[in-house]
């Protein structure tokens, strides 16, 4: 059986974080570590969270190819390193947490990966979750509700979609749509 690379996106707050979480502690998957610009948020780390590097680095590694897909988000660049991704294929399913544009970037280079948009159940609910995390304005927080707007428009380009209205139901929707997929290859 084939490993998988499987894609989960989803509009900023909705959870993709806490599912990829669950998931892995499953022990099944591989979590590709994205490349970013921005600054590392109060107890995230360099290389388990996201690979911090410069402007300078990340433009060089566009050059080089090194990247699955990329891209400008928010003022910063976010990037999934195409050489860390394809080792870990070599011995897992590996799943990739990335905003839309790049899962259809991912799914344009790669047909066989897995696409998964998560939403939340209303605009409200995930405009709460984001407050609650308490690391952004309001005028932050908006930005990225009227993005949801943008990436639920993209939904129908994935393969599947699953609500997140309650963790435990997701994460297992997800598992069960990761299985069905393995079972087809």
């Amino acid at each position: 059986m084939r490993n998988l690379l499987i894609v989960l996106s989803g509009p900023s707050g909705v959870g993709k974080g806490t599912i990829v979480k669950q998931l892995m502690s499953r022990g099944r998957y591989c979590l590709s570590v994205s490349c970013t610009t921005r600054s590392p948020r109060v107890g995230e780390e360099d290389g388990r969270d996201y690979f911090f590097i410069t402007t300078e680095k990340f433009l060089k590694m566009i050059d080089e190819g090194g990247f699955l897909e990329y891209s400008n988000h928010f003022g910063n660049y976010y990037g999934t390193p195409k050489a860390f991704v394809e080792s870990r294929l070599l011995s897992h399913d590996v799943i990739l947490e990335i905003e839309v544009d790049g899962a259809l970037k991912v799914k344009a280079a790669h047909p066989e990966a897995l696409l998964i948009m998560i939403l939340p159940p209303d605009k409200e609910r995930l405009r709460a979750r984001l407050k609650g995390r308490g690391a952004e304005s309001d005028e932050k927080i908006e930005e990225r509700i009227s993005r949801m707007d943008y990436e639920v428009s993209r939904s129908g380009e994935y393969d599947y979609t699953v609500i997140n209205d309650d963790l435990t139901a997701a994460v297992s929707e997800i598992e069960n749509i990761i299985k069905s997929k393995k079972e087809q290859i």
